[in-house]
């Protein structure tokens, strides 16, 4: 699996002199939040503080910074940018963004690796049990959001062709997954086998700590599945509430994999977005630097 983290300290062992372009302060509607970062060498860039003209601005006020000899003044080895989001640049959003602009030394590179690794380390996860075709168009979708992502499958050839950045897991008991996952995670349920799809979500939902739960499938599995859950597997109708089914909604009917995966992505951050937010209220956790991307 290569993390995002790998691609950073590939970046930074491979671009030679390398700028830290960083969001410092905003105002007003932004494109992207206070630390928001990319990284700028005079060939490539890593990350993104929003597109547009304001960050077309930021390179090129990166790699002119870049292209100077190294000298010891601070002004030659930092620079702000203030900018107004308005016509002057033609962007439209109508805040206003404070740019740090720093070259990258080794200190700084060492911070940025550390940085990355405490973010990547809070990630919430999102387990996809079920490798066909829709957890694999799930598992390509997950793989561009800020989550740790895992598919598990009990066949090996299922696991086959999956993003770098996805985790795979090959086991007999799927719904063993669902007792060693961290508190917040999502889990969306979607195997060739009806049976061990609810043997899976009634775990999940017997947890009471799962940002998201979601299974595929028909109005008519679900009404089975609370027939059993109740019956059969002693849950309860709250726990039973908890269930997404049909995952990614009903309101679009489509039932292409990469569609459907499209939405369930969609659902599924915004249910780890909803329990973060819950969590960092709780607990007034603070913001820091966001890593790039």
């Amino acid at each position: 699996m290569n993390s995002k983290v790998q691609s950073l300290k590939a970046f930074l062992a491979s671009a030679g002199r390398v700028a830290l372009v960083e969001v410092a302060g905003t105002k007003g509607s932004t494109p992207r939040e206070k630390g928001a970062f990319m990284l700028v060498s005079q060939t490539a860039i890593f990350g993104t503080i929003g597109g547009g003209q304001l960050e077309y601005m930021a390179i090129d006020k990166a790699r002119q910074m870049l292209g100077k000899e190294v000298r010891i003044e601070v002004d030659e080895v930092c620079a702000i940018l203030d900018v107004p989001l308005g016509p002057e640049i033609g962007q439209c959003c109508g805040g206003r963004v404070e740019v740090l602009i720093r070259l990258v030394d080794a200190a700084l590179a060492g911070d940025l690796v550390a940085a990355a690794e405490a973010e990547e380390a809070h990630l919430p996860y999102v387990y996809i049990f079920g490798g066909g075709h829709v957890g694999q168009a799930l598992a390509s979708a997950i793989a561009l959001l800020p989550v740790h992502g895992i598919v598990i499958e009990t066949r090996a050839e299922a696991l086959e062709g999956m993003p770098e950045t996805i985790e795979t897991r090959l086991t007999a008991m799927p719904e063993a997954m669902v007792r060693n996952a961290p508190a917040g995670a999502a889990f969306a349920i979607l195997t060739h086998d009806h049976a061990l799809d609810f043997l899976i979500v009634a775990e999940a939902l017997k947890r009471g700590d799962t940002a998201y739960v979601g299974m595929i499938g028909s109005k008519t599995k679900k009404a089975t599945f609370r027939t059993w859950f109740l019956k059969s597997a002693d849950g309860s109708q709250a726990e039973f509430a908890r269930l997404v089914s049909p995952i990614g909604g009903d309101t679009v009917k489509d039932k292409r994999p990469q569609v459907i995966a499209a939405l369930a992505a969609a659902e599924i951050m915004m249910a780890l977005v909803n329990h973060n937010a819950a969590f960092n209220a709780d607990h007034q956790i603070p913001h820091g630097r966001v890593m790039a991307g």
